[in-house]
């Protein structure tokens, strides 16, 4: 069943952080001088902001169940990449075994976690304030307090490198095209197919010129970042990695039971563990998920970084967060997306380039973060209220 009136105000209330990231974008475009959207700038945006993306999908499932958030993911990220830089760089070890222990060590600290918040019943803030400091701690250790450089070439080549183009066009990169294509093939395919079966069981569906209107502002979105990117030096490896946990896990909130057991637990908990959700084994799984893609963080810093250093991870705990929030993750819990966690995660990368092109002052920025970050959530609770 097609919706036939547009409703400016819900439009406007749901799509805000969009329209407030078009915003930012244009003005810092214009403070600029342009030099914000160009093809080296928009390529260097994902590099810088590939572990915020990664942590943040995470950080949801943990926000979800409740508000609750995790303090020690910067430190795990340090830890986890000391012990694989110095696999590689000190030991040299193959790359594949130090990948894998890099995966199975944050995944196992991210369960050490899990086990005290799901089953013992120590506050998540508790815990992770431990785990921040510990971990810290333990890098300091393990580096000895100094930095171990470089990582290997085969390394760097799955971590920081950029998609080869077969085609040597000089200029441009024609690979990017051809994946913009299939991208927008795939999205405009799946867009119409979910409608289809929305309208053939009787749901609710936007007015086809609104929905189609999305559709195209998406697909121009893609193809202008795609075209930026060809202009430089084509897709860089950031963006796979990016692109896969923001799928898998943008598939498993909202496709999947237990994604939907993360919402229940956080909207109400005391009615999922009546409905025999079992909340303890939601808790466990959303922070032992978060020390796995604290790992692949990691993975990411080092080769970015080219190099393993006690300073690595040091606040990206609250980019992470802020992300959430400012993506429209409500801060009690049950209410979240990925795609807005993308969104916020975005707006907080272009703030930060935006600024840091401009010559703003870096405690200016961080005043400018920190009311972002307080006028999303004070957003988020006056909302709440109006609703109720």
């Amino acid at each position: 069943m097609e919706k036939s009136t547009f409703d400016l105000r819900a439009f406007i209330q749901k799509y805000t952080m969009i329209i407030a990231l078009v915003v930012v974008v244009v003005f810092f475009s214009i403070i600029t001088g342009g030099k914000l959207i160009l093809p080296q700038n928009i390529s260097n945006l994902i590099a810088q902001n590939a572990y915020v993306f990664v942590l943040a999908v995470g950080m949801l499932l943990a926000i979800l169940t409740g508000g609750n958030i995790d303090l020690s993911v910067g430190s795990v990220v340090c830890f986890v990449g000391a012990i694989g830089g110095k696999m590689m760089s000190e030991q040299k070890l193959p790359v594949i075994v130090a990948i894998i222990a890099m995966l199975i060590i944050g995944t196992a600290v991210g369960a050490w976690q899990a086990f005290w918040i799901a089953y013992i019943h120590i506050p998540p803030f508790i815990t992770t304030l431990a785990g921040m400091l510990m971990f810290r701690g333990l890098s300091n250790i393990v580096l000895n307090g100094l930095t171990i450089s470089p990582m290997p070439d085969s390394y760097l080549a799955l971590f920081n490198s950029f998609i080869p183009d077969p085609f040597g066009v000089k200029g441009f990169n024609i690979m990017c095209m051809i994946i913009a294509t299939i991208a927008i093939v795939i999205y405009v395919a799946l867009w119409f197919k979910g409608r289809m079966e929305k309208i053939k069981k009787g749901y609710e569906v936007p007015k086809m010129s609104s929905d189609l209107t999305k559709v195209i502002l998406i697909c121009a979105l893609i193809l202008a970042i795609m075209i930026q990117l060809a202009r430089y030096k084509g897709i860089p490896s950031y963006l796979i990695w990016v692109l896969v946990c923001v799928l898998v896990y943008g598939y498993i909130t909202a496709n999947t039971t237990t994604g939907r057991y993360f919402y229940a637990v956080g909207g109400n908990q005391k009615a999922a563990q009546l409905s025999g959700i079992d909340t303890k084994k939601v808790f466990f799984l959303a922070y032992t998920n978060l020390g796995f893609l604290s790992a692949v963080a990691a993975m990411i810093t080092i080769a970015r970084l080219n190099s393993a250093n006690p300073t690595a991870g040091d606040g990206y705990e609250m980019d992470a967060i802020g992300s959430c929030f400012i993506g429209g993750a409500s801060a009690y819990g049950g209410t979240g997306t990925v795609s807005g966690v993308v969104i916020g995660a975005t707006l907080m990368g272009v703030i930060n380039m935006g600024m840091n092109i401009a010559g703003v002052d870096a405690n200016w920025q961080k005043v400018v973060k920190g009311a972002v970050l307080l006028a999303a959530v004070i957003f988020d609770v006056v909302s709440k209220r109006k609703s109720s």
